[in-house]
Parts: C-alpha cells; structure tokens; sequence
C-alpha cells in the first residue's frame, strides 16, 4: 500500500528543505510506501535548485516543473496526475501543516470509513497558532457558504490537508488553476456523494510578512467557483455513458413521477440493471424485502454502496448487462427486473433481455424504459453513448420474441421531445442546459397531466412484459 504526497510549491527557499525533510520522515500506518511528488509552479527565488539536490538524493521524491507559473489548483492537478498511491495526501511546503499528523488523516480510509477526510482546523483537540481574526472568519464564512450551496457540515473547507482515494481523485475534474481548487474539490465530493469525514489537526499559521500567499481577493473568487460548480455538474474526468444521467439529480419532480409509473409493477424482490448512483433506486427500494442494484462502472458501484451502506434490504451488484455470465453469478431469481435506459447502450440488446428472462421467476415482470423515436438521435444521444433510439414496436417485438408477453406501454415525456428535438438536432449541444432541465422539473406537475393528449411519441418508451 502507498500514499502519494501532493506537494505543490512555489517561492518558498526558505522552509521548503524543512518542509520536505518532515515529510519523509512522517509517521506512517505499518506497511505503507510513500512517494513525494513536488510540482515546482516556476519558482523564481532559487526553490527550484533547492528541489533539484533534495529529489538527487531522496528516491521517494518524484519533481516535476511548470514551464510557466499556474497557481496552486493547476499544480495539484498535475501531481494528481502522476500519483501512483492507494491514498493522495495534499500537502503545502509552507510548515503551516504538521506531517506528524499522516496517521490520524489516513485513519478512517483505511477503516473503510471514509473516501476524503479533511483536517480541520477549528474542531477541537489540537494546538493552534492565535492568527489575525478577520482572515479567520473569512475561512469560516467561506466554509458556512459552501456548506450552504453543498449541503455539507463541515468546519474548515479551506484546509490543506485533505486526503482521498487515488481512483476517486483521479476521476474528478480540477479546473481551478488558483485556491478556487479548495471550494472546487468540496463541492464535487458533495456532489459525487462522497464520504467525508474531518479529523482535527494543529495549525501553525503564517503572516503575509512571513510568507503567506492568500489574500481577500482569493476569498471573493472563492465565492464564485462556489457558484459556479454550484450550477455546474463537472464532476467526471471524461463524460462517459451514463454519468451524464446524473443530471436526473436535478430533477427530483421527474424522478417522483417515474417512480410513480413504475412502483405499481414491482413485486417482493427487485433486480435494477444500470443504476448508475441510486436516484430510482432511492425512491423504489422501500418496503421490498430485496432490492438489488446493479451497476458495471466502478464509480458508479462505489456511490452505491456509499448510497445504501446502512440499508439492509438493499444489495449492490457488479452486472454488465452485456455479460450472461454476470446473470448467472446472481445465483437467484426475482419478481421483478428494471431495465430503465440500458438497452440503448448495447450491441445485442436481445442477449440482455434473454439473460433478464433467465433471471426472472415463473410469472415475474420485465419493465424497460428506453429513448424512443430514432429521428431524434442527434448530439446528446452521442454525448451520453446511445447507439441507438427505439422505435415502441420494435421494443415489443424484441421482447416477445424473447419468451415475454407486453401488457402494458407508456408514451413517456412527451412534453420532452421537442426541447430534445431543438437542443440536439438544431443547436447540436450535447448536453440541455441545467436551466431548461430545472424550468421543466419545476412544471412536471403540468407536463405530467397534459402528456397523455399530446399527439405525438414521447421522449421515452416503457413496456411492462410479464415472462411466460
């Protein structure tokens, strides 16, 4: 096992060698590697020469330099790029920060506990240096709005120290080149749904005099990356399949009336192919005696079983829909199996529903949902994955011929065509803006009454088939 340690630099000839030399010297939890990796962001003062001898002589220390100065969030960004570690530590070369404290920050990841811990500042239990009191409730007030706008309890977001799950941190997008990256990572682990936990530490602050960076001008552009990743879902390194399904968070009314349509088809024992992070699962799952949801993407696995640790009834299930195999694997069978926005992703969708049909008991339902009207395929078809868009009979004949008898389908979303019609096939976008997406959920309870008279096909096709 290996923690990677994030060490971004730049001007600090004077505590950098200290800093370095308590860094190697940390304690760590028995059996961990480390490796140090410094991105020097073009020092000027002579810290880059200083660098250069120590990485010479310490094998731990991986050096890397930007050819012109970016600031502190774009230097992160580049050593989160090369960490090779289980665990990535963030470490500033300033001696505000204890190294001797790695033990108790890498405490509840290695419990299991935790997928970012931040050190706090303000909890009590550690020593702390008296520092200037407005640059103190700056750090709060700006923790108390990002808490606000993230829906997190945290007391210090400004903190250095943070540690996360390499796999995790690597899939999160850094776009703040300056200290935007400390409210930027706090709101994609809250938005991502991330276990975070804080753990006290002490604090050995510094003055502007003695070399502190951060000014008030940094607080005010805090604010608007808070803002700004407040309205914005950047939270995946490579927008890939059905991570773009995540704006369905944002869309509660939707989901709700989904929900609604579907719950009268569930029985006892639920199996829910491509769950994504759990947001029908969330609203389905109550009162079933099992409900398994599955998923194939690791990230998307990870926010499930963060989603429903503490939910007995609830089981998660690595499935590739694809893979017979992975069916076979269930060793069980069940009343009902969720098939919502799948079958549009797969080369054969007919292997899937066979293996589903296997899946089922004697008598069990089938509900699949799928984009419907291949006329509509355009932009954010191909920005979310889709291979295809279904025509309604070709659902159903995919399914009949696959041993299931279609009972019942829904036109769904009709009032969802035309905004998809116009933002993928006119404006070629590959994504509906979150404004419009929020004006619709905000309507729902309008769309949802009026969508039966509309006269054409609905943005989503759903057929409940019973296996015969």
């Amino acid at each position: 096992m290996k923690l990677s340690i994030l060490m971004p630099v730049y001007n600090e000839r004077t505590v950098v060698e200290r800093c370095i030399s308590l860094v190697l010297s940390a304690p760590l939890p028995e059996n961990m590697e480390r490796e140090l990796i410094i991105v020097d962001d073009r020092s000027t003062d002579g810290t880059y020469e200083i660098l250069e001898r120590l990485a010479a002589a310490h094998p731990e220390i991986r050096l890397f330099r930007h050819e012109v100065n970016r600031g502190k969030g774009a230097a992160v960004r580049t050593a989160i790029g090369k960490a090779t570690g289980e665990f990535s530590l963030i470490q500033d070369a300033d001696l505000e920060y204890d190294p001797s404290e790695y033990p108790q920050l890498l405490r509840p990841l290695l419990n299991g506990h935790a997928d970012a811990v931040f050190g706090s500042r303000y909890l009590a239990g550690e020593q702390t240096r008296v520092l200037l009191f407005w640059h103190s409730m700056l750090n709060k007030g700006l923790t108390l709005i990002s808490n606000m706008f993230c829906n997190l309890n945290l007391t210090d977001m400004e903190t250095c120290y943070k540690v996360f799950r390499t796999d995790l941190l690597k899939s999160i997008p850094i776009r703040s080149d300056r200290f935007g990256f400390e409210p930027e990572i706090t709101m994609k682990c809250a938005k991502r749904m991330l276990r975070v936990y804080e753990v006290p530490i002490s604090y050995h602050g510094r003055t502007y005099e003695e070399g502190k960076k951060i000014g008030w001008r940094d607080g005010l552009k805090a604010l608007a990356v808070i803002l700004k990743f407040w309205l914005i879902d950047d939270l995946y390194t490579a927008p890939y399949g059905r991570g773009a399904l995540n704006n369905l968070t944002g869309t509660p009314q939707y989901v709700s009336w989904l929900a609604r349509l579907l719950r009268p088809h569930l029985g006892d024992t639920v199996l829910e192919l491509g769950a994504g992070i759990g947001t029908v699962s969330g609203r389905l799952m109550g009162r079933r005696l099992l409900y398994v949801a599955s998923e194939k993407d690791p990230l998307h696995l990870h926010a499930l079983r963060n989603r429903f640790l503490r939910t007995p009834n609830v089981r998660v299930r690595k499935i590739d829909p694809a893979a017979p195999a992975d069916f076979e694997d269930l060793g069980e069978s069940f009343d009902t199996v969720l098939c919502l926005n799948v079958l549009e992703y797969l080369d054969q969708p007919d292997r899937t529903i066979a293996s589903i049909h296997h899946t089922l008991k004697d008598g069990g339902v089938l509900v699949v949902l799928v984009p419907q009207c291949p006329r509509l395929y355009g932009a954010v078809d191909r920005f979310m994955g889709h291979k295809r868009r279904f025509h309604g009979a070709e659902v159903i004949r995919l399914l009949e011929s696959n041993g299931f008898r279609v009972e019942r389908t829904h036109n769904l979303n009709k009032a969802g065509t035309l905004p998809w019609w116009f933002f993928s096939r006119v404006l070629g976008r590959g994504r509906i803006n979150k404004l419009t997406l929020k004006v619709f959920d905000k309507t729902v309870w309008l769309w949802r009454r009026i969508d039966p008279l509309l006269p054409w096909p609905g943005l989503s096709f759903v057929a409940v088939a019973r296996k015969i």
